[in-house]
């Protein structure tokens, strides 16, 4: 009958819990503490000519909100303003951390870090607001890249 299948697969089921509880029980716990090695990191850990660098992403690192030195708006920009609340802590890239304005800072921070390479991606927006290279370039964001690039 249904129900004493029922039944019996309730029972083997059971019996299966039981086994494997038991097993469990006689296996030791072991603690690892994990060994990263940092202590003994560093650039003879490495090839030679190994190049040691940092990156970064525009918008999560510029700030400099839209609009600011003629800056036209991102998609990000736009989402999340329109829809913060899409947003984990709401945030936006209005404020990050302020690249834009402290760039020879991080440049200086990367050299005594004895970086070799910094690699950055470029905000569009600021150097074509519209996205339309017909409404015009912005001088203000070609001077801005070109202050960052003539460091390096």
């Amino acid at each position: 009958t249904p129900k004493s299948n029922m039944a019996m697969k309730g029972y083997i089921l059971i019996g299966l819990l039981v086994l494997v509880s038991s097993f469990a029980n006689t296996i030791n716990a072991i603690a690892i503490t994990p060994h990263y090695g940092i202590s003994t990191l560093n650039r003879t850990s490495f090839p030679k000519g190994f190049t040691f660098g940092a990156g970064s992403a525009d918008y999560q690192v510029e700030g400099a909100a839209p609009f600011h030195d003629g800056k036209g708006e991102s998609m990000w920009d736009y989402y999340t303003h329109k829809y913060p609340e899409k947003i984990a802590d709401g945030s936006n890239g209005d404020v990050a951390s302020e690249q834009y304005h402290r760039f020879k800072e991080d440049f200086g921070l990367l050299k005594d870090m004895n970086g070799d390479a910094y690699r950055f991606s470029i905000a569009w927006t600021r150097l074509i607001p519209t996205g339309k290279i017909s409404d015009g370039v912005n001088q203000k964001g070609i001077d801005h890249y070109n202050q960052v690039l003539h460091p390096m």
